[in-house]
């Protein structure tokens, strides 16, 4: 004898994932076809693909529709009605975002002024008090990690940043 089988009614079994993915879609399709090829100039003469600033917008604008489609499927085959799923949103303090806000601000209002570096610097240790970091070496990565971002961007990818205010 077999059990009986609750589903959902439709096809649709996460409306919120799919809902998230054709909105990520709209936002990766506007990214690649209009945003790209619109508004990033390219150079007439190359020495590589991978020098193009469309480069980079593009793999991100790839990356976002190939997951915007995973989302979709996701929503269509998984079922998000079990109370024990870890996908739940468990909504924390209000000031948790309103740190959050800060720490963007911050970096948005301060990266001219004293550089990517100090600027990262500061917005990560604001990101770090709003998720409250309890292990104390995690807060050297504050340091480490917007110096190598900082890094990559101005030696790898040529991409010029303020490092440094002096």
């Amino acid at each position: 004898m077999s059990t009986p089988v609750h589903k959902r009614g439709g096809p649709i079994r996460d409306p919120g994932d799919v809902l998230a993915g054709v909105v990520s879609l709209i936002a990766s399709a506007i990214l690649l076809f209009y945003l790209v090829p619109n508004y990033i100039g390219e150079p007439p003469i190359l020495e590589s693909p991978m020098m193009s600033p469309r480069w980079l917008p593009r793999i991100v604008g790839w990356l976002l529709l190939g997951f915007s489609l995973l989302l979709i499927v996701q929503g269509l085959l998984v079922d998000n009605t079990d109370k024990e799923d870890g996908r739940r949103i468990d909504k924390g303090p209000w000031w948790r975002f309103a740190l959050m806000m800060v720490g963007l601000v911050v970096y948005v209002a301060l990266f001219e002024a004293l550089g990517a570096v100090i600027s990262g610097i500061l917005a990560t240790l604001i990101l770090f008090a709003a998720h409250p970091v309890r292990t104390w070496w995690v807060y050297g990565l504050a340091i480490i990690f917007p110096a190598a971002v900082t890094f990559v961007f101005v030696k790898v990818m040529n991409v010029p940043l303020p490092v440094m205010p002096f």
